[in-house]
Formats: C-alpha cells, sequence, structure tokens
C-alpha cells in the first residue's frame, strides 16, 4: 500500500493535490491539523507499507520514522522546506528540499511538474503567506488581478482550515477537504460552484477574523506586537492566519499569536518574523522546550503562563540586534 502524509495546511494539502492530478494513485492518506507534524511515526508502525511520499513535514521531526522505513527498504520521496537536520542517503530516498524563507513545499512541487498545476500553486503560496513568490507566479503566468485576488483567499481560507488542537477544531478534516479539493478540474472551478468548500471557509474565516480584530494586542513595541486569545475553538483556527495578517500589516516588526490551551496552564504560539527581514522565528521559538518551525514562521507548542514574560522578552532582544 502506497502512503501519502502531509501536513494539513494549504501548502500540505496543494502539494499532494498537484501530484496526485500529475499522478493519480491510489493511497492511503495520513494527515492532521497544522502542528501535528510527527505524521511519519504512523506510518513507520504498518506492515503494508509499499512505497511513502512525504510533503510539508520536517524531516528534523520525523528522523526515527524516516529511517526506520529506509532500513526497510520501503521507496521514500520527501518534499518540505522545514528544518532537516542530516539529510539520509539512499537509493530508496529520495528528497526535494529547500529550506530557503521565500519558498515552501507547493512551490517545490511546482517546479518539480513544470508549472501544470500552477493556480493551486499559487494558492498554497498565498496560504503559506509567501506572497512575493506567489505575485510572480500570477505575473508570469498572465493571470488577472480579479483571479488573482480569488487564488490569494483561497489559499487563507484553506490554510486557516487547518488550525486547532484537533480535527474537532476545524470546518473540514484534512484529508476530507483534500478530496473536496480534488474534485475540481481548477481552482476557479470552487468560485463558481456555491456548494463548494470555499463558500463555508469564507463564511467561518470572517467570523473568527472579526472576534479577534475586536481584541486588544498583549503587548506591543518597536520590535513586536503579541496578541493572547482565549481557550475556545474560533481562537485556535485564526490563530495562524491572524499572525500572516499582521505580519503583513506591520512588516517590519515581529509578531506572535498566543492562544490559551484547553488546559488553561499554557499557550500554543504562533511566531512570523518580521516580514521586510524573514528570518529568526525558529531560533526564538527553539529557546523553548516544546518550539520549532522554520525562519519566517515557527511556533511552540505549549507555552506556560509564567513564561510569557520571559518569551516577550526573548522575542524583543532577538530582533532589537537584527
Amino acid at each position: 500500500m502506497h502512503y501519502d502524509v502531509f501536513n494539513g495546511d494549504a501548502d500540505g494539502i496543494l502539494a499532494l493535490l498537484q501530484l496526485r492530478k500529475a499522478a493519480p494513485l491510489a493511497s492511503t492518506l495520513v494527515t492532521g491539523v497544522k502542528r501535528d507534524i510527527q505524521l511519519l511515526d504512523q506510518v513507520a508502525q504498518q506492515t503494508d507499507v509499499s512505497s511513502v511520499c512525504v510533503l510539508d513535514i520536517s524531516m528534523d521531526k520525523n528522523k526515527t520514522a524516516l529511517e526506520t522505513l529506509i532500513k526497510r527498504d520501503i521507496p521514500v520521496f520527501y518534499c518540505d522546506h522545514h528544518r532537516t537536520g542530516e539529510v539520509p542517503v539512499a537509493d530508496n530516498f529520495t528528497a526535494l528540499i529547500n529550506t530557503d524563507a521565500n519558498t515552501c513545499t507547493s512551490l517545490l512541487i511546482n517546479q518539480h511538474l513544470g508549472e501544470r498545476y500552477v493556480g493551486w500553486a499559487i494558492a498554497a503560496a498565498y496560504g503559506d503567506n509567501m506572497v512575493a513568490a506567489a505575485d510572480a507566479l500570477c505575473e508570469k503566468h498572465g493571470i488577472a488581478a480579479d483571479q488573482q485576488a480569488f487564488l490569494n483567499e483561497l489559499g487563507v481560507l484553506i490554510n486557516y482550515n487547518g488550525y486547532g488542537a484537533s480535527v474537532d477544531d476545524l470546518h473540514f478534516a484534512p484529508a476530507d477537504l483534500y478530496h473536496a479539493l480534488m474534485a475540481y478540474d481548477s481552482p476557479f472551478a470552487l468560485q463558481a460552484d456555491h456548494t463548494s468548500p470555499y463558500y463555508r471557509l469564507q463564511g467561518g474565516y470572517a467570523e473568527d477574523m472579526a472576534k479577534a480584530q475586536a481584541l486588544a494586542p498583549e503587548h506591543t513595541s518597536t520590535e513586536s506586537t503579541i496578541y493572547c486569545l482565549p481557550n475556545a475553538a474560533w481562537a485556535r483556527r485564526i490563530s495562524g492566519v491572524f499572525g500572516n495578517q499582521l505580519a503583513n500589516q506591520a512588516p517590519d516588526k515581529a509578531h506572535a499569536v498566543l492562544t490559551l490551551n484547553p488546559n488553561e496552564q499554557d499557550y500554543t504560539v504562533s511566531v512570523r518574523a518580521p516580514f521586510n527581514q524573514r528570518h529568526g522565528a525558529d531560533e526564538v521559538c527553539g529557546q523553548f522546550p516544546t518550539g520549532g518551525g522554520r525562519k519566517a514562521a515557527a511556533g511552540i507548542n505549549q507555552l506556560p503562563k509564567s513564561e510569557l514574560t520571559p518569551f516577550i522578552d526573548t522575542l524583543n532582544q532577538y530582533y532589537r540586534k537584527q
């Protein structure tokens, strides 16, 4: 059995969509909420694995499971843009990796496929806040302004759907959303179909964003702005895209959105590096036990309330030196 393993955000879903439109293949899907990244463990435990495709999850966080699959002589294709650690070298392992802060997995797959499904790749890039790269592809392919605006919105909405403490927080389980999107020949067909997932996500996004925008920041300084959101499903859903919006609005500052976890003892943290210097988010978050991510965007899964002030100080001190 072939396994497709992918992040449940816009980048992961639309990377797989491009691949399977190019090369249809019956497979078992393994995915989850955006922060559920140690997905390869689920595959390594199976006995029926014949091949694996891994998209948009950190190799560094899945190294043990990956090495297990390689040792079992199972062919693995791995495409990602997060931290890798040491990349394995083996005859049954193919890696398409680029950790540059201005790319994402769907853009790598777009190049890999010769831009056959560029509309989906553009939507994914907008969803992952790779705005400059998405804009450049729109210009290259002569995409009209209204279509560009739609692809931007669609990518943001698909990405928004990936955030939550569990799949129960989401409007669509990521695997279900992938299957629903695969039914459309192009992203623009979603706009024409008023029963498509686009419209359900659009309504939910508007409601959740209005609640977030009604809040005042917990902290603001020359270096950063930080928001604390309550323990609520809407807050978990909106946290990532709210952080992207803040980063786009104030591109010289770092931003963090902290969402109180269900135990009400700690926060889930989403950090966005300043848009005009897309680095350091991973370094800041990596200083805390459950932190990690990539240069432009990173997070902490469990930041104790007692660590809020040290986190703010760490964020400000890092970007004060830049």
